[in-house]
């Protein structure tokens, strides 16, 4: 029973610590990714049963593919991959740190014969002076060196850069420490959602998975919205600026936010996302006058309200657009489709006026000419709402990945060893990566050597 039970955990450790267990589930992981990369994450219900099925709406969210980076079975591979990660490097650190703590600082014959960079030297001399000699020479052309005394011979090590064997773990480390950032953020914090009107504010925002409240803790106003356009009517930028008040206390003043440069206080960010304008807010201005002739009457309107004219008939604002190219393209800028009903109440007459062109509005018939001024229109703006705790773990995590690299992919162990005997004085090296380069540093200390 013994027997049998240590084999299975032998087994279950070689499983674990296999390369082709952790190229796996990498190749899974990117895979799954796919995923969530093509289906939108943490979308309300509506938006998605806009472009599919309700049956097909049911099968996703069972396999957990609306929130997939929350769904168990995504974190069970992230659980397997760091379990994976740590019994890897359990089972390889120990020789790799005996390397480095415990080096052979012998040359002997034996070993000698396992280097492939040798180059022995005839020099006059005892063995006492050459072994200053050689002290003298590896500081000044590679390190320190430490020296060993066996049967009457002296024997030299030095070595360089031996902690970049540590370069492949401290890379482990980092993903797992990634990995941890990205589990903590997704336990404790959430990214919401948020439409606030000009000149209103809201300490409230909802999560964007289930639409449950989220208390921020401070209060945000939006003081005004602003969007600009292209000539083709495609926005050009749209910004909000925000004002946050904490305790009574004004922390960020009409602080601009567009998209790319977001607000962020007390770990809470908020990302310029979207906007639309404000269905029962709004004010238009227009200019009417007779065709007869007379002083043209200023007219101020909001959308929805009836308006009486000079002439008995009443106006209504029906829409409006700042740009209207996106609908007409031979016209540009703002522009109003109105209502006009006669007095008496005959057939409504529906058209649009042009800010930009002014006289448009005269070569159509009737009594009235009608010139649109602009408007104060209220906006909503729309933020995306994000608190991730875990973000400066993932940073440091990204920081060790970067310096895990550096030394595995740039850095090598280059170990030297020199033997002196009387009149005899043997050189050897070797390097734990790129060869080829240490081959070349190795011929450059026996030039040096050879001018000793």
């Amino acid at each position: 029973m013994t027997t049998s039970n240590r084999g299975f955990l032998e087994t279950l450790w070689d499983f674990f610590c296999s390369l082709k267990l952790a190229i796996s589930l990498l190749i899974l992981l990117a895979a799954t990714s796919i995923i969530g990369t093509i289906i939108p994450q943490g979308t309300p219900p509506p938006e998605y049963l806009q472009t599919i099925s309700a049956g097909k709406y049911k099968f996703y969210q069972a396999l957990g593919f609306f929130d997939m980076y929350h769904s168990w079975w995504f974190i069970l591979l992230l659980y397997l991959f760091t379990v994976n990660i740590v019994a890897c490097s359990i089972k390889r650190l120990p020789r790799v740190w005996k390397a480095i703590s415990e080096p052979t600082l012998v040359m002997d014959d034996k070993f000698e014969k396992t280097l492939s960079l040798t180059h022995d030297f005839r020099m006059d001399g005892d063995a006492a002076a050459l072994r200053d000699k050689m002290v003298a020479f590896l500081k000044g052309a590679f390190a320190e060196p430490v020296v060993t005394e066996r049967d009457g011979e002296f024997h030299l090590f030095a070595q360089k850069s031996p902690y970049s064997r540590l370069g492949v773990y401290v890379v482990h480390l980092s993903i797992i420490v990634i990995f941890i950032g990205a589990l903590i953020g997704s336990f404790f914090g959430y990214k919401a959602y948020v439409e606030i009107a000009e000149g209103t504010s809201t300490s409230v925002v909802h999560n964007r998975a289930d639409m449950k409240p989220i208390d921020l803790g401070f209060t945000v106003r939006c003081d005004k919205f602003t969007v600009s356009f292209y000539d083709t009517g495609a926005p050009k930028e749209f910004k909000s600026l925000l004002t946050v008040i904490d305790g009574g206390k004004v922390v960020f003043d009409k602080r601009p936010v567009i998209v790319n440069d977001p607000l962020t206080y007390k770990g809470i960010t908020f990302y310029q996302a979207s906007y639309r304008p404000a269905e029962d807010a709004g004010l238009y201005h227009f200019t009417v006058r007779e065709r007869k002739g007379g002083a043209p009457v200023k007219i101020s309107i909001q959308q929805g309200e009836r308006k009486l004219l000079s002439d008995g008939s009443t106006m209504q604002v029906l829409e409006s657009s700042q740009e209207v190219s996106k609908f007409i393209p031979q016209f540009q800028g703002p522009a109003a489709r109105i209502e006009v009903t006669p007095k008496g109440g005959g057939a409504p007459q529906v058209f649009i006026v042009f800010q930009n062109y002014p006289e448009f509005d005269a070569q159509r018939g009737g009594d009235l000419i009608f010139s649109y001024d602009g408007s104060e229109e209220k906006m909503f703006t729309g933020l995306q709402v994000a608190k991730d705790p875990g973000v400066w773990v993932v940073w440091a995590g990204c920081f060790l990945m970067v310096a895990g690299c550096c030394m595995a992919f740039f850095m090598s162990h280059r170990r030297v060893w020199i033997r002196v005997r009387k009149g005899e004085v043997t050189l050897g090296g070797s390097a734990n990566k790129n060869q080829p380069g240490f081959q070349l540093a190795f011929d450059a200390l026996v030039d040096k050597l050879k001018q000793q």
